[in-house]
């Protein structure tokens, strides 16, 4: 057939491909026609961008080093002509060394993203002192609290500064663009610490031997929802994903629920990947923690950092406890240092229980800096050792639990943690009547 000489821009961007971004960041492909064109207009439609990566590498949760290879792999696209369209193979190959962008998808999708790069995280090259790499995949990576948290990770904000991180990114069909996006800013940002980045949008591919997954991804909640309104909704998408989690992630992976509601899809989750610990599953109230803080700090004059010990029973829900009681304002306990049981038992806690439902008003959507902060810090909490005589929120599986909560349940209760990843329920926590009533009556059903 034809040999068709045809820039593309680095991305495979729809619309005008004679303004390629810039000559370095271009390639140039011939693409074969099957058939012999009879018009001379051809063009390229450059539409979705996605081709499996051959390229092997060893096990980094086992201590293997990543090869500098450059991988060639084949891919399809359209060529469109007036009057018929063809598909065509064409191969690419890029020497550029530097952050490796891959994606995971169907043999048979079609377009040209997916350049691989010079892969430069062997032993040698990294500074010394550095960790072996983790990989964190996250689903929901297209999405607003993505768009914050993920240059958190890459920075080492989250895990640590000597602490390198591959990034897996899951997205949806829908949002296949706008994840190249994201892993455009992420390249583009040159993180050091950041060794790879892979994208796709099946869920057994990206999360391929994670040691950490941040399930984000679902239908958020809007004006006049609950959380129990999306349960329907979201509940199969954390089956699924707990199952791709059973098949493919490394069993001691550590599983973080965002999407609502999320001690429900925690367990959801956990129950459809019976191979990793129940432990290793939680859900996300550091939100609720910080929200509490915040609003102790107000109403005692100080700054948030000398508010501790706050602990958030129960859900991320308006049926969750912020629990004043044991709570503490530079190591003096709260309710003597603000000195309004009232404010405290009427007012305190319905506006924590409140707080997402009026920031939704403001905003017309759910938060997602905040969020994502908030996911940071639970994340800090698991890998940092706690401070002596502190705690930290997290939702866990109630399992073997000391305060008489019943089991079965992913609720959240008050944890240290050693810095490994792991976690103990505090054992001497003051459980008083106000407590009690509040966070034991709870009926199973409105644990969502």
């Amino acid at each position: 057939g034809h040999e068709i000489p045809t820039q593309i821009g680095f991305i495979g961007l729809t619309g005008d491909k004679s303004r390629p971004e810039s000559p370095r960041q271009c390639f140039t492909r011939h693409t074969s026609l099957r058939e012999p064109s009879a018009h001379g207009n051809t063009t390229i439609m450059s539409s979705i961008c996605i081709a499996r990566i051959s390229a092997t590498k060893p096990s980094l949760h086992q201590g293997g080093s990543l090869q500098k290879k450059t991988a060639c792999f084949a891919a399809r696209a359209t060529v469109r002509t007036s009057s018929f369209s063809r598909s065509s193979r064409f191969s690419l190959r890029n020497e550029r060394k530097g952050l490796r962008v891959t994606a995971e998808a169907k043999d048979d999708c079609v377009g040209i993203y997916c350049i691989p790069y010079e892969m430069t995280t062997d032993a040698g090259s990294m500074p010394e002192g550095w960790k072996t790499p983790i990989n964190v995949a996250v689903s929901g990576a297209a999405g607003q609290i993505s768009n914050h948290l993920l240059f958190m990770i890459a920075s080492g904000e989250v895990y640590g500064k000597d602490q390198p991180v591959i990034l897996s990114m899951l997205g949806s069909e829908r949002s296949r663009e706008a994840l190249e996006g994201v892993a455009m800013e992420l390249e583009d940002s040159l993180f050091p610490l950041l060794r790879e980045v892979r994208i796709g949008i099946d869920a057994e591919d990206v999360f391929k031997d994670a040691d950490w997954a941040l399930l984000i991804g679902a239908k958020p909640r809007g004006p006049g929802m609950e959380r129990s309104d999306l349960l329907e909704m979201n509940g199969s998408i954390f089956a699924t994903q707990g199952r791709a989690l059973d098949k493919v992630a490394h069993k001691d992976v550590k599983v973080l629920v965002v999407g609502n509601p999320c001690n429900t899809n925690a367990l959801i989750c956990s129950m459809n990947a019976p191979s990793i610990p129940k432990k290793n599953f939680h859900a996300l109230t550091r939100l609720d923690e910080n929200r509490a803080k915040c609003q102790l700090a107000l109403k005692a004059g100080v700054f948030f950092d000398k508010v501790s010990n706050v602990t958030i029973w129960g859900n991320h829900s308006t049926t969750q406890v912020p629990d004043f009681v044991n709570a503490r304002i530079n190591g003096a306990p709260a309710t003597e240092v603000i000195g309004d049981a009232d404010w405290l038992k009427n007012e305190f806690t319905p506006i924590i229980q409140t707080r997402g439902g009026a920031l939704i008003k403001k905003w017309g959507r759910s938060s997602a800096a905040s969020t994502a902060v908030s996911i940071a810090d639970a994340i800090r909490a698991l890998v940092t050792p706690t401070q002596e005589g502190d705690w930290f929120s997290t939702a866990v599986i109630t399992d073997g639990n000391p305060y008489g909560i019943p089991e079965g349940l992913v609720f959240s209760m008050p944890c240290v943690s050693k810095g490994d990843g792991d976690y103990e329920l505090v054992p001497d926590v003051m459980i008083d009547d106000y407590l009690r009533v509040r966070t034991y009556v709870i009926p199973v059903s409105q644990c969502i």
